[in-house]
């Protein structure tokens, strides 16, 4: 994923900490947003969803602990990697820091080129983890389907579906208004060393059609089958 996706916050109540590191980050092609102080920082990620933020353990009113954990009640944020900026050495405070919800930290003097590193590493996570979770849910207006947990939910009702109509279901919505031949049908859910009557789509079609009470899969004659959107 191209950086200037990315959107990283950067807190620190040190004015000079911020531009050296802003420029750093800019340099790399991020989004970059500052706060001077931990009140501030959590509005501002309420209102940015940063993708990352670094975050200064040493700071007054609120410490950079305090001001993670109050972020990671938000649900917006419970997912956001956060790194801590810390002068400190002693074990505790790394301790501290990861109890409360911190995905890594960095000791000062800052290094930009371990900064950096640190930071693609954990965007690179963050990306996989995104992309893991699409592929374990699939929704098409008011239908999800968690692959997860093998589940339909239609209109928020769940629906229990059996395997292969679970995913028949799943491979038509997979490419909404695309006409999938009964050949790639057997091919995909079967397998081509499966050997099954040539009514066997057409009966796990009508049963999800009934169970699901839609009209969205659609029949073309001669061809095979589309989940119409």
């Amino acid at each position: 994923m191209d950086t200037k996706q990315y959107k990283i916050l950067l807190v620190d109540d040190e004015e000079d900490i911020l531009e050296f590191l802003s420029y750093n980050f800019k340099k790399e092609g991020y989004q970059v947003y500052t706060s001077d102080n931990g009140k501030n920082a959590i509005e501002k990620a309420k209102n940015i969803h940063p993708d990352l933020i670094v975050l200064d353990v040493m700071m007054p009113e609120m410490d950079g602990i305090e001001c993670c954990m109050e972020m990671r009640k938000i649900p917006s944020l419970q997912n956001t990697l956060i790194i801590f900026l810390t002068a400190r050495a002693e074990d505790y405070s790394h301790i501290a820091g990861f109890e409360a919800g911190a995905d890594d930290y960095i000791a000062k003097p800052i290094k930009p080129r371990l900064l950096i590193s640190k930071v693609k590493a954990l965007l690179r996570r963050l990306n996989v983890q995104q992309t893991e979770e699409k592929e374990k849910k699939q929704s098409l207006g008011d239908l999800v389907i968690d692959r997860e947990r093998f589940v339909v939910y239609l209109k928020d009702k769940e629906i229990s579906l059996p395997k292969k109509e679970f995913e028949l279901l799943s491979l038509l919505i997979s490419k909404p208004n695309k006409v999938f031949s009964r050949e790639e049908i057997f091919a995909k859910i079967w397998g081509n060393d499966v050997i099954v009557g040539d009514r066997t789509i057409d009966v796990h079609i009508r049963k999800i059609r009934e169970k699901l009470n839609i009209n969205n899969i659609q029949t073309v004659k001669g061809v095979g089958y589309k989940y119409s959107y």
